[in-house]
This record gives C-alpha cells, sequence and structure tokens, in this order.
C-alpha cells in the first residue's frame, strides 16, 4: 500500500449488427497459425496468406499494418500483442469498431490467463484458448467478456489443471455449473463475495502517443489513458467516484457498471465494481501535452558510411525518476557492420532482422544525459534511408494529463475499507523521425 496515496471518501452496451464474426485465426510472428476457431462455417485459410503478404509488406513496421484489410470476398481485421495476431474474417456490413474491441478484449483477456502471452504460452495452452472463444463469442457474435465470470467457468492454467486435464481429459477445466452472477442483475460480479481485509485500488495510466520530428516539434500528440481498478471489497458495494478535472476526458468509453445516466448528469461515475481486476474505463485528452523525456537523434551518411548519435535526457516536469526506457531503432536492410555503444544501460543489435534495442534502467532530471553513438555501412548502389526511432518509458506516481480524484465514497456496505489512487505514465506509440 505504501505506493499508493490514500484518497478522501458502457464499453459494450447493447449493439446491434447485420452480420458477424465468421473466424478468428490467432498467428505468431512467421504467419503461422495457432488457434482456428470458426462460427459461421469453415474459412479457407487463404484468407490468412493473403492477410500476411499484407504484413510483410510493412515489416519491420508490424504496427504500420491496417487494422482493417479489404479483399474481394471478406474483411479482415486484426490487433496485434506482443507479437501474437488476433485475426479477425467477417463479411460486409459489419461493425469495423466492434469486431477490434472484441479482438482486444480476446488479447486482453488471454493476457490475464496466460500471464506472459506469446506464441509459446499459447501452443502449450490452447485448450484454454479455444474454451475462451467458446465461452466469449456466441455464434459469431460478442457473449461473455467478463474475466471473473470467465475465471468461475473456466480454470485458469497452472500445474494441477494441467496434470488433471492429461489423466482426466480437457473437459475437465470447465466447470459443471453457471457462475452465480450469471443470473444476477450484476453479472460482471461474482456473488457471496467476502475478504478479510476490504481494498480497492485505482490506478491511473496515461499513455503518450506522439510523432516527433528531428528538429523536436510535435506533429502530433495525445494520451490515451485509462483507469484499471482492483477491487478486494466485500458484498455488493455501490461506489461513487469523483474527479477534480474531468473535463480533460474525451471520447469516455466505460464498463458496463457504470451508470451512464449519472455521469451524463452530474459527471461522476457510480458503479457496482465486478471482482478484482477490470477497466473502469478509457479516456483520451488532447491540448497541452509536456513530453517528460527528451530524444535527440542525429544521423549523417558518407561515402559507404553513416554515423549515428542519440542523446536521451530527462526533462524537469516532474522530479520523479524515468524507468525502463526503451529506445529502438530499425535499420533498413541495405546497412551492416552495425556498431553503436553506450557507457549507459545496455545495447542489443540483431544483424538479421537490423533491429538495435538500447535498454536504460532509470534516468533522473539531475542526471546527465547518456549518449549512443556509432557508425554503420550501407550498400553504395541503394539509396540511404533514415530509420524511425521508437520511445517506451514509465514513470511512476506522475500523470501526463493532469487527472486527478477528488474521492471515492462506499454506500450500501458499512466495513471498514482502504482507499488508494496511483498515477502511472507510460510511452505508447512515440515515434522520432530522422
Amino acid at each position: 500500500n505504501a505506493e499508493y496515496g490514500e484518497v478522501n471518501s458502457s464499453s459494450f452496451h447493447t449493439v446491434s449488427v447485420t452480420n458477424m464474426i465468421q473466424s478468428i485465426f490467432i498467428l505468431d510472428t512467421e504467419g503461422r497459425v495457432i488457434v482456428e476457431k470458426n462460427f459461421r462455417g469453415i474459412i479457407n485459410r487463404t484468407v490468412v496468406d493473403q492477410f500476411w503478404d499484407e504484413v510483410l509488406k510493412h515489416a519491420p513496421f508490424l504496427k504500420e499494418v491496417p487494422p482493417v484489410i479489404s479483399t474481394q470476398r471478406y474483411y479482415l481485421l486484426h490487433v496485434q500483442k506482443n507479437g501474437v495476431f488476433f485475426l479477425a474474417v467477417v463479411s460486409k456490413d459489419v461493425m469495423p469498431l466492434l469486431v477490434l474491441e472484441f479482438l482486444s478484449r480476446v488479447a486482453s483477456i488471454f493476457s490475464e490467463y496466460f500471464a506472459d502471452l506469446n506464441d509459446v504460452v499459447l501452443k502449450d495452452n490452447f485448450i484454454t484458448a479455444y474454451q475462451l472463444l467458446e465461452e466469449m463469442n456466441d455464434g459469431g457474435f460478442p457473449f461473455n467478456l467478463e474475466p471473473n465470470i470467465l475465471q468461475d467457468m473456466i480454470a485458469v492454467p497452472n500445474i494441477i489443471n494441467q496434470t488433471a486435464g492429461m489423466v482426466l481429459g480437457p473437459g475437465n477445466t470447465i466447470k459443471s455449473t453457471l457462475p452465480d452472477g450469471t443470473l444476477s442483475r450484476v453479472p460482471w460480479r461474482r456473488a457471496d463475495v467476502k475478504y478479510a481485509t476490504n481494498e480497492i485500488y485505482i490506478d491511473i495510466i496515461d499513455e503518450i502517443d506522439a510523432i516527433i520530428e528531428s528538429s523536436g516539434s510535435m506533429t502530433t500528440c495525445r494520451i490515451a489513458g485509462s483507469i484499471m481498478v482492483d477491487c478486494q471489497l466485500s458484498g455488493v458495494p455501490d461506489l461513487v467516484l469523483k474527479f477534480q478535472n474531468h473535463g480533460i476526458m474525451e471520447d469516455v468509453c466505460f464498463h458496463p457498471c457504470v451508470l451512464i445516466s449519472r455521469w451524463e448528469r452530474e459527471q461522476v461515475l457510480s458503479f457496482v465494481p465486478p471482482d478484482g481486476k477490470f477497466k473502469l474505463l478509457d479516456f483520451r485528452t488532447k491540448g497541452n501535452i509536456t513530453m517528460p523525456i527528451s530524444v535527440q537523434p542525429h544521423i549523417s551518411f558518407t561515402e559507404g558510411t553513416g554515423t549515428l548519435s542519440v542523446m536521451v535526457g530527462a526533462k524537469p516536469v516532474t522530479d520523479k525518476s524515468i524507468d525502463d526506457i526503451v529506445i529502438t531503432i530499425p535499420f533498413p536492410n541495405n546497412c551492416s557492420g552495425i556498431s553503436l555503444t553506450s557507457k549507459v544501460g545496455t545495447v542489443d543489435c540483431d544483424e538479421n532482422t537490423k533491429m538495435l534495442i538500447w535498454k536504460i534502467k532509470t534516468l533522473t532530471p539531475k542526471q546527465a544525459s547518456p549518449v549512443l553513438e556509432g557508425s554503420f555501412v550501407w550498400d553504395l548502389e541503394t539509396v540511404p534511408v533514415k530509420p524511425t526511432i521508437t520511445v517506451q518509458f514509465t514513470i511512476n506516481t506522475y500523470t501526463a494529463s493532469g487527472l486527478k480524484v477528488d474521492s471515492l465514497t462506499l454506500h450500501n456496505e458499512t466495513y471498514n475499507h482502504f482507499k488508494g489512487v496511483k498515477s502511472i505514465t507510460k510511452g505508447g506509440n512515440i515515434q522520432i523521425r530522422l
């Protein structure tokens, strides 16, 4: 509780669609199918080949692959997480945002079930993956997307469950009775929840997305924020959350537990929370956003060789340290002999993928700015291409959006409880052009 500060006392609402998801394919980083689930007839795997041809056009910048790809017969929609591609095949007249949000939920729930989501883990737990897809989608339509309810129905993989599955069969991990919450007025919450110590933690997470030119000017900059809640409260708590500056939030997307009418009327969040961890809302904010980190690259080319230097520093917008800094530089294929070093952090370069990764554990505003510098060789028969640098970082107890909680009050229950709020700012999709 030390890192939390003491405080004072919709996303998936019903949507009508005219069609549904035909099939879902989960692919690894090589385009191989790990999981295939057909909801409305069998789809030929040639659609996967068509999708992967489009992915290869954008390699190694896989995040630049369009989320919606049109073919002669189908639309191919996808999201990526930890190098795993979640691909949905749909026919005409489908809301694309509904499908993309469903795929994002699938990826999120898979991450909760399998902890470190990657292609190897999915292959080891493909039976659980199929069971989850069966419960999360009914005939192509999003169905049960609440992690708490799913965990009551399908056991989270562990050594005991895996051993029982090998001995008794894969169906042993599925319970024979429905969870109590599915029959209540609040299906997202388990019935008869009891805790010896009642606590609730709120995390305000800001992810900065920006495109920065070599001159230092920002072409675009916005914050994609979210509020994550870890609820460990007994009974059926009715919570009211108020903000000091709710007006900075735009395009707010709520969990179904939030009373939309009260938010529209009073700009306060009234909700009966699910048990455990869940996302309360998503929001965006624009306006005057100050980047907490500075990255100053410089590249030059001579006859067949090139030099690159990157200086990283912490701006004095906060006295907090910047942790887990990752600078990624994808060199073009016509480069070789990449030799860049730094006295701070670790530098790894893969000659096969031409990907250089510079990791810095922590950086403070008072610390001298570390520099990555070195040279590389490029093919004289081709045109030198300047790479685009991406930056990731984490700042604890700091919010770039400035969103602050005013109060969190508990109704309908009388027990003592602890309430805490923590702010985290992360580097989302930050690109620096040379």
